[in-house]
């Protein structure tokens, strides 16, 4: 049976937070008649269960019953991960459905609600939900006949609904990270407080909430218009010992500035285990290349055992740190291009030597086309099977035939994206392989 019940307040929200779900390899289906659904699909076929109850327009009243009967009706044993999917410019009966779903789930649970959808220019700063950078209260819906919307204060709407303790953590909380994030939590829970609402700017944030909320150990409700509840089940409904197992090695070649702006953001925006490979040292001599090799090979080996982000980067991409290559041809009388290559296939040995000592890395991004060729070759594919496109010059697939047969790939130019397409490349991927 399904491991994950959403209750929706209508129908379109419903379906969109199935496809979110598709998306990352989970099978979602959507209840039109609770009473017959069961008898409809083989139990072993659907992961996830989402109900809409067309409440949205109702009367409060009426909303609760039927988001509490819906918990009451689809909830089995088997279930893990309960949401509470709300409208994106929070139209409707937030409060009261949600107390519903608490009520309905007997008392124990809270309420982590998570307003923003970064992907949709829906974000939560101060308290206040933007979308497209206008606070709520002056876009159309304020305008909706049947639900307007008088403000964007998050906080005010659902204190105007709920019968419980509301309380919020704004970005400041954010920026000090899980830890802080599962403390505040923990003693919001022990001060009676049910509804705890979240400021989010961004995919990271979702992310760092979701793992926060799981490390609390709280029994919760998530409660937002899809990618928090979506996160949250990549990161719980798996085994925790196969979830960790999974990890991603990224390696970049590239030193173009360009590079190095998105290497940047990534680093500051990820728990991330990070090793610079002293280009440098790759060219001086055989002896000093494979000191350096073994040196980064061996450096992955002492990573934190709850890491899953990995990254390997040439020094060159440091602007003060790059290699004047003339040094070299004229000392060994070869050709830019032959120190190049020196350089892609010491990256591309390395890349080997970090994947056979770490089975868990199941994914791998690589920036650079020289480096990415190297790596390929090094990895000894045939070739790769292209899944999809992560953004335009960024493709997504898996290898074909090596050592290495079926991990997963992102392949990006140095050059392609904004400052944040290496962060977005990561994050494709950790959703795809459900970290």
């Amino acid at each position: 049976m399904a491991q994950c019940l959403i209750v929706a307040d209508d129908l379109t929200g419903a379906n969109a937070t199935g496809v979110l779900l598709q998306k990352i390899n989970y099978r979602s289906y959507t209840v039109l008649d609770s009473e017959n659904f069961e008898n409809q699909i083989p139990a072993d076929a659907c992961d996830c269960i989402i109900c809409p109850t067309d409440s949205r327009a109702a009367a409060s009243e009426v909303a609760y019953e039927a988001v509490y009967l819906s918990v009451l009706t689809l909830r089995t044993k088997e279930t893990k991960v309960f949401g509470k999917r709300i409208d994106s410019t929070l139209r409707g009966n937030l409060g009261t459905e949600t107390d519903a779903m608490l009520d309905a789930l007997n008392g124990g649970y809270t309420a982590l609600v998570v307003p923003a959808f970064p992907d949709s220019g829906r974000i939560v700063c101060g308290g206040y939900l933007l979308v497209n950078t206008v606070p709520l209260h002056k876009t159309g819906a304020a305008l909706d006949p049947k639900n307007p919307v008088r403000t964007s204060n998050v906080m005010e709407l659902f204190r105007k609904q709920t019968k419980n303790k509301t309380a919020q953590l704004d970005l400041e909380d954010i920026q000090q990270g899980k830890e802080h994030l599962k403390k505040s939590i923990l003693k919001f829970s022990r001060q009676g407080i049910k509804i705890i609402i979240f400021d989010c700017v961004s995919n990271e944030d979702v992310d760092l909430i979701a793992d926060a909320a799981l490390a609390s150990g709280i029994p919760f409700v998530s409660v937002d218009p899809g990618p928090f509840t979506a996160a949250v089940i990549r990161k719980s409904i798996i085994p925790h010992q196969e979830k960790m197992n999974r990890k991603i090695l990224s390696v970049v070649g590239s030193v173009n500035p360009v590079a190095k702006v998105q290497l940047d953001e990534f680093l500051l925006s990820q728990d991330v285990f990070s090793v610079p490979v002293d280009t440098e040292k790759l060219i001086m001599s055989d002896e000093d290349r494979k000191f350096e090799i073994e040196r980064v090979v061996s450096a992955f080996r002492t990573a934190p055992a709850g890491c899953r982000l990995y990254c390997v980067y040439g020094s060159g991409i440091i602007p003060e740190k790059r290699v004047d290559f003339s040094r070299y041809t004229e000392k060994f009388n070869c050709s830019n291009e032959a120190i190049s290559t020196v350089i892609t296939t010491s990256f591309a040995t390395i890349t080997t030597g970090i994947l056979r000592q770490n089975t868990g890395i199941k994914g791998l991004y690589t920036s650079g086309g020289d480096i990415t060729v190297a790596v390929t070759k090094g990895l000894k594919a045939s070739g790769i099977r292209l899944i999809g496109e992560v953004l335009p010059l960024a493709a997504y697939g898996e290898l074909i035939g090596g050592e290495n047969d079926g991990i997963k790939l992102v392949t990006k130019g140095g050059m392609a994206g904004d400052r944040n397409a290496m962060k977005d490349c990561i994050q494709y991927m950790k959703e795809r392989m459900l970290l």
